[in-house]
């Protein structure tokens, strides 16, 4: 008490401490929030409702009606992307293994079903002479896409600009 008295000095009280560190916290908060928005913005609604009114009434017979309304797909001849069937292959080694691959083509102008049926054939032809070592890790997949690129490159004769990968899986 007596060091009290001789310096004058009080000790803050704990409401004080309660108060400063509740105006900081949301102060933190409101800078969090406000970064946040402006790193990543909030997404529009505007496809999703071009999207519904894109796709069929529930109300239709057929098997839209029954699996109820769907998205249109990417992949139409008016973008020029056709997407390939899956394919479905074992690898080279070890030959139990399998792999399940779906891509879609991008066609300089019109796409041509003819072509893109050979590149799919290529495509699987290739995938069974490709081994699970070749494809580990994001550099083998990334070699794997290089290559299959250069294969539809040679094959399409520069017709197909971008080969986009969908799927791709490994059991």
């Amino acid at each position: 008490m007596a060091d009290e008295e001789e310096g004058g000095k009080k000790k803050p009280s704990l409401v004080i401490t309660i108060a400063a560190i509740a105006v900081l916290t949301l102060l933190a908060a409101g800078g969090g929030w406000f970064v946040g928005n402006m790193l990543a913005p909030p997404p529009a609604e505007k496809p999703v409702e071009e999207a519904k009114a894109a796709a069929p009434a529930g109300g239709e017979h057929g098997a839209a009606g029954e699996k109820g309304q769907e998205l249109a797909h990417i992949s139409t001849e008016a973008n020029g992307i056709v997407l390939l069937d899956p394919i479905t292959s074992n690898l080279a080694y070890p030959s139990d293994n399998r792999v399940r691959l779906e891509v879609a083509l991008m066609f300089k102008g019109a796409p041509d079903v003819k072509l893109a049926e050979e590149i799919h054939q290529d495509i699987m032809a290739y995938m069974r002479t490709v081994s699970l070592q070749q494809v580990q890790g994001p550099r083998g997949f990334q070699y794997l896409r290089e290559d299959l690129e250069e294969r539809v490159d040679l094959r399409s004769e520069g017709r197909v600009t971008n080969v986009m990968f969908r799927t791709f899986v490994i059991e």
